[in-house]
């Protein structure tokens, strides 16, 4: 299944509360609920305005819908053609 990366931006969300990161968590666990089983969150990165987000989806329709359902602005998507970290140089 595609992996993809979303880029949100969301202005001051590296300084948000521990609170307020926890409701938006909750509000896209409650999406993915009403979604199903096909689209999985992995995580998320907070940086600055943005945040960057690991998702498992059969396309990116179905990611675009997790957005608009929850709330959320999906700046830009971006299927992940391939994942590499220091096991690749060996």
């Amino acid at each position: 299944m595609p992996k993809f990366i979303i880029e949100r931006e969301i202005p001051g969300a590296g300084k948000f509360s521990a609170e307020s990161l926890k409701a938006i968590s909750q509000k896209s666990k409650e999406v993915l609920c009403v979604l199903g089983s096909e689209i999985q969150w992995i995580h998320s990165y907070v940086a600055g305005d943005k945040i960057y987000c690991i998702y498992i989806a059969p396309s990116e329709e179905l990611i675009r819908k997790h957005a608009q359902l929850g709330g959320f602005p999906a700046n830009s998507i971006t299927e992940i053609s391939n994942i590499i970290d220091l096991q690749t140089a060996e």
